[in-house]
């Protein structure tokens, strides 16, 4: 009789088994997850990077979705070009050829928010400032004010962008630039493991809301930089990029909450700091450094030294790359040594290797 059991008791047994069964798939799928959070001032890049996860490792982008960038990027090409001619403005500079005075005059009237295409107007207007000798000159001073690093790229590409059939590219999209509000997820999978990215806002206003993202993060892509080493915030004009970058740098490497968690560091715009290397000084932002002006190979593992020092937890490995964001094979050979870190060093405990 000891071995009889009662309905009640059966179903009870029947119940707790499934909440076993149940349990041990919430802990499989956990072991199948790896959360990485991207931090970085404004401007680093880590948008780019969630859009090269989606080209890598996603569904893409369809034609539809290139379209959906059309409007945004001809009206950043008219504020790119604004943006300079405020700047000369402020610069007391002053547009070199006569007939270009009332073209910027129309130019700024413009209402990019208001733009449905780019006109062949408006596209005359902007070639012959871009070639004017002023204009230049405010360009090659673009550290003394806020102007995208996609404008360049833009101008030179303005016949194709401006065109009646014209689809974006995935390359325009990459230099596409719209500051991040909120927190932006994207997932992907690799070899059955969910990779999932997280990106906030890196603008001051943006950054208390990190702290709602903390939460069982496998690791920290922690993006920097490089090409801003002589320049300073959007929010504010007395404050270095790569100052506010360290500053933030290390609290997150030092934060208590992170002291599990692994640091990838990505000093990124590699390709941008190459050439501004040769015009500025990067011992004139940095007086400790005593290397040749125009050495980058120097200059980057100077860089790199100045953020692995701020890591006080000698236990603690930091991972750096050297990277250019909105280039998708470097993207995609270095994610493929990020993938392998994370699997391989962090995630031991959890059965993913």
């Amino acid at each position: 009789m000891g071995l009889c059991m009662s309905a009640e008791e059966a179903q009870s047994k029947r119940r707790h088994g499934d909440i076993e069964k149940q349990i041990k798939k919430d802990k499989s799928d956990a072991k199948k997850e790896v959360k990485l959070l991207l931090l970085g001032a404004g401007g680093s890049g880590k948008s780019t990077i969630v859009k090269q996860m989606r080209i890598i490792h996603g569904e893409g982008y369809s034609e539809k979705d290139l379209l959906d960038y059309k409007q945004l990027i001809h009206s950043q090409i008219v504020i790119n070009m604004q943006t300079v001619l405020e700047a000369m403005e402020k610069l007391n500079l002053a547009v070199a050829t006569p007939s270009n005075e009332k073209v910027a005059v129309e130019l700024r009237a413009v209402a990019p928010a208001r733009m449905s295409f780019l006109d062949e107007t408006t596209v005359a207007w902007i070639k012959a400032l871009v070639k004017d000798e002023g204009v230049i000159e405010c360009m090659g001073r673009r550290r003394e004010y806020q102007l995208n690093d996609s404008a360049d790229y833009y101008f030179e590409e303005i016949d194709r962008i401006s065109g009646p059939d014209y689809v974006p590219t995935q390359q325009d999209v990459l230099r596409v630039r719209v500051p991040t509000t909120g927190i932006v997820e994207y997932k992907f999978l690799i070899k059955l493991v969910i990779f999932r990215m997280v990106d906030v806002g890196g603008q001051r206003s943006e950054r208390r809301k990190w702290i709602h993202c903390f939460d069982q993060v496998t690791s920290i892509i922690f993006i920097v930089a490089l090409s801003e080493y002589d320049q300073v915030l959007y929010e504010d004009e007395n404050q270095n990029r790569m100052r506010e970058s360290m500053a933030l740098f290390d609290n997150i490497c030092n934060y208590k909450w992170f002291e599990q968690t692994s640091i990838i560091l990505f000093l990124n715009k590699e390709d941008l700091f190459q050439e501004k290397i040769k015009v500025s000084s990067l011992s004139k932002y940095f007086e400790q450094y005593d290397g040749d002006d125009d050495d980058a190979e120097l200059a980057k593992e100077f860089i790199l030294d100045m953020f692995a020092n701020l890591n006080r937890n000698e236990d603690k490995p930091l991972y750096p790359h050297f990277t250019t964001a909105t280039d998708t094979e470097n993207i995609k050979f270095v994610f493929a040594a990020v993938k392998d870190t994370i699997l391989n060093q962090n995630l031991k405990d959890y059965g993913l290797v």
